[in-house]
């Protein structure tokens, strides 16, 4: 899943121009998607599906990225769902005879216990909400449960005693699990997002009539679609899905993501972030043809399999309308709750960033296409927006871990299309990011990252506010940043929430090109 090294010249213009063309090359060259692997989706296929090609593969990778305190995964508690599942899935090896080499369970049994400590030590006793993931209140209690289990066959804590069981999370309950499990008990109608965490429902999910793969994939899912397919020697496994399984596994080298394919959602990011900065030149009609088709009465989803949505909708639509084949956005409509733009029907809470890309898909058609209704939802979706502002000037957001993602995706869209009404909101989340810049010149939430970096210099200079009188030396050190040889460790960071958190490669790559064309272009980085 990875792609190779994007070359920036440290050139203007015609430079930054044939690295956005070999974006969009990239794009075609991998036209499943570049995305990072995930703990917890290799996890998952190491414990339900060990006969697919490159289990030892996927096993290494989990004692790999095994961090020095025993957990998985980013700080804090975002690591609770890759330590979980990498946990129950080198517990379910040692525990599965055959499975594993009496070497190899040498070398699990240290990692498990290291797992284990971690998550009775920090993760599961800690004041600090979950993070708001994709199907998390699934998978955390079901995963617990199966540890418990592992774990109860005589298990002794370190004092001899027996081992207690492991605790829910701070904040968290069993209430959804339960609710689930009963609808699913009963046949009844289960919303179709829960499909891609097929792999933590009850075992009667495989029954369901509803549970289907689409285009050999469960709930575009490795995971799910595994769990969903079983046995793969049954006389009616579904050729489609192993398929599908056997591919993923193969173009990852073992090692699996959390969705794939995700060829609509990377090009729609793509594209229409090189787009808004002039960087996308050349776009071949397969791409734009592609997102064309990719939108339906209810808008475009992430991948088949997924339900379609109000964020992948409006950011397929703004690169369309910017690459000269606008599609009116009256699928959007949908989404629209009155007050804001729910990610999908039925969404538990809002996303700052969907309705930032709301605003610009109705904003365009607004300005271009006048004599539908969209300006006056336009309008109110920024309301929306400002209101969602902290008091320190930036935003957050529950698709992506980072505020620098929130406040860039808010402030450029309130920028272009509510500009006359945002001027001192503008300001203040530029003030935000200035001040937040770290001594090296990058911007992060845990640590300098070039991704983050990028959206910090994009609030700073493709807002179209007066330059603040400091920030001629700010942008230096930030190019200096994206400029410097480092040890590659910040440059793939997961950021990005799905089930655990990932990392879209070529989407990065795009907005640390758009933010160079940003320095370029306002005169900041000379020839």
């Amino acid at each position: 899943m990875t792609a190779a090294p994007l070359a920036v010249p440290d050139v203007g213009g015609a430079g930054l121009a044939a690295a956005g063309r070999e974006l969009v090359a990239a794009m075609l060259a991998a036209p499943a998607g570049t995305v990072s692997p995930s703990v917890y989706e290799t996890g998952r296929l190491v414990s339900d599906a060990p006969w697919l090609p490159g289990h030892a593969e996927r096993l290494r990778h989990l004692l790999a990225t095994q961090r020095a305190d025993g957990g998985w995964g980013a700080p804090g508690a975002y690591g609770l769902v890759p330590t979980l599942s990498a946990v129950e899935a080198l517990l379910s090896t040692l525990r599965s005879p055959g499975r594993v080499e009496p070497g190899e369970a040498r070398r699990l049994a240290p990692a498990v216990d290291r797992g284990v400590a971690a998550l009775r030590d920090r993760l599961l006793v800690a004041a600090e909400p979950v993070p708001d993931m994709p199907g998390v209140d699934l998978i955390v209690p079901a995963l617990i449960d199966r540890i418990d289990a592992l774990l109860g066959d005589g298990a002794v804590d370190r004092t001899g005693r027996p081992a207690p069981t492991l605790p829910m999370p701070y904040g968290m309950t069993r209430h959804r699990a339960e609710a689930v499990t009963r609808l699913i008990a009963a046949d009844g109608p289960i919303p179709e997002k829960l499909w891609h965490a097929f792999e933590v429902l009850d075992g009667r999910a495989r029954t369901h009539l509803r549970a289907r793969p689409v285009s050999g994939a469960v709930g575009a899912s490795p995971a799910a679609t595994a769990a969903w397919l079983g046995d793969p020697t049954r006389p009616d496994a579904d050729r489609a899905a192993l398929a599908y399984l056997t591919e993923v596994v193969a173009r990852g080298g073992g090692p699996v993501p959390c969705t794939t394919p995700i060829a609509v959602f990377e090009r729609a990011w793509v594209l229409s972030g090189l787009a808004r900065v002039g960087a996308a030149a050349d776009v071949p009609a397969a791409l734009t043809d592609g997102l064309a088709a990719a939108l339906g009465p209810t808008g475009a989803a992430t991948s088949p399999g997924l339900p379609t949505d109000a964020d992948t909708t409006a950011v397929t639509l703004f690169a369309l309308a910017l690459l000269g084949r606008p599609v009116a956005p009256d699928s959007l409509l949908a989404y629209d709750t009155g007050t804001h733009f729910c990610t999908w029907q039925g969404e538990d809470g809002a996303s700052v960033t969907t309705n930032a890309h709301v605003l610009e898909a109705l904003g365009w058609h607004a300005l271009h296409r006048p004599g539908r209704p969209y300006a006056d939802v336009a309008r109110r979706v920024a309301g929306w927006l400002v209101d969602g502002q902290l008091a320190d000037g930036s935003w957050t957001d529950r698709w992506h871990a980072s505020p620098y993602y929130a406040t860039a995706s808010a402030a450029t869209s309130l920028a272009e299309y509510a500009p006359d009404a945002v001027a001192g909101r503008l300001d203040r989340a530029a003030d935000w990011v200035r001040d937040t810049q770290r001594d090296d010149g990058s911007w992060g939430l845990w640590a300098g990252t070039p991704e983050e970096t990028a959206y910090a210099l994009q609030v700073l200079l493709g807002t179209g506010r007066p330059p603040r009188p400091d920030l001629a030396p700010v942008v230096r050190r930030a190019l200096a940043y994206l400029d410097a040889d480092r040890d590659g460790t910040d440059d793939d960071a997961p950021l990005w929430h799905d089930k655990d958190l990932y990392h879209p490669v070529l989407i990065v790559r795009a907005a640390v090109l758009a933010a160079r064309q940003l320095a370029w272009s306002t005169g900041h980085a000379g020839p």
